[in-house]
């Protein structure tokens, strides 16, 4: 089974994109903290997330950098070619996102 929940901050604003074929597409970035960190370690990790389709749109409509976010998806590993090295690649593919805080808790910031 290859499923993934996580709840995070968008780490900067969204760019919306269209496929040729006319489909929406994003990639971005979620902080993600961690719940045990020891000293010396980052407690935070940035994890790469896709998402299509109308969710794309919603999210490039209703979010913004520093909005935290739950999404549910699966990971996706890749890799490609570039100058003769081989790069891998880890996403998380997003099949839902949520809003996770309220607007009033926003303003509190």
């Amino acid at each position: 089974m290859n499923s993934v929940n996580l709840l995070g901050r968008l780490v900067k604003d969204l760019e919306l994109r269209y496929s040729q074929a006319g489909v929406a597409y994003m990639s971005f970035g979620l902080a993600v903290k961690r719940k045990y960190v020891k000293e010396g370690q980052p407690n935070v990790d940035f994890i790469n997330c896709k998402i299509f389709g109308k969710q794309a749109e919603f999210m490039q409509k209703y979010m913004a950098k520093g909005t935290q976010i739950a999404v549910v998806g699966c990971i996706q590993t890749g890799s490609y070619e570039k100058d003769g090295k081989k790069t891998y690649t880890t996403d998380i593919i997003v099949e839902e996102v949520y809003f996770a805080e309220s607007k009033k808790a926003e303003d509190s910031y």
